[in-house]
């Protein structure tokens, strides 16, 4: 659970992006919202490292992956601003082959598949459908209802570690979940204030 929840930790970023690039303040819920998450990342964490110290090496590739999928959501928002969805998803998904095509290259890995079934599986499902959608609801649907979204994957993860792997969250495990997720929701109950534009020197006061 602890690596889909980090990964989708995007929706907690944005506001960090509002404020550095758009010039937009966070507001007191924001900010609370922001420490709330950040307590409950670092409680997961904590327990990661207190089982194994390799768990918190994938934390924080987690966290990393929560950044890119950050840019990622940035770069469909201003792609949807100017195209249709299908153009959007058709740019992601060619920008993305010759990255992934030379990291599959650098690490060994096997690139001709040997059964096409599982991969066109994935590209129509995991691609067209999911990604389909989402690129789709960037320029339809507010951040809020986006956000939200989001969430249920963390939930699913946990559901289908417990039933499928066998996986049990301790008490600590669960109050972390439960601060990122009510984290998660409170910063997107207020949007951000904007902060106040600088007076143009062409003006006299």
């Amino acid at each position: 659970a602890n690596a889909t929840l980090f990964g989708n930790c995007a929706t907690l970023i944005f506001p960090l992006y509002g404020f550095l690039i758009a010039r937009a303040w966070p507001t007191r819920t924001q900010a609370a919202a922001l420490l709330l998450a950040a307590l409950g990342a670092g409680l997961l964490m904590g327990r990661s490292y207190q089982l194994d110290a390799r768990n918190l090496g994938g934390d924080l590739l987690c966290l990393t992956a929560g950044l890119l999928y950050t840019g990622y959501f940035i770069a469909m928002a201003r792609a949807r601003s100017v195209m249709a969805p299908l153009s959007a998803l058709a740019l992601s998904t060619i920008a993305s082959i010759a990255p992934l095509l030379l990291f599959a290259m650098l690490l060994g890995e096997r690139v001709w598949p040997g059964d096409w079934t599982p991969l066109i599986g994935l590209a129509l499902v995991s691609q067209v459908l999911g990604q389909g959608c989402m690129i789709y609801a960037l320029g339809r649907l507010s951040p809020l209802v986006i956000g939200l979204a989001l969430l249920i994957q963390p939930v699913v993860a946990a559901t289908v570690g417990w039933l499928v792997y066998g996986e049990r969250l301790g008490a600590p495990d669960l109050v972390g979940v439960a601060m990122v997720a009510a984290a998660l929701v409170l910063v997107r109950r207020s949007p951000p204030v904007l902060a106040p534009a600088p007076p143009s020197p062409h003006l006299k006061p």
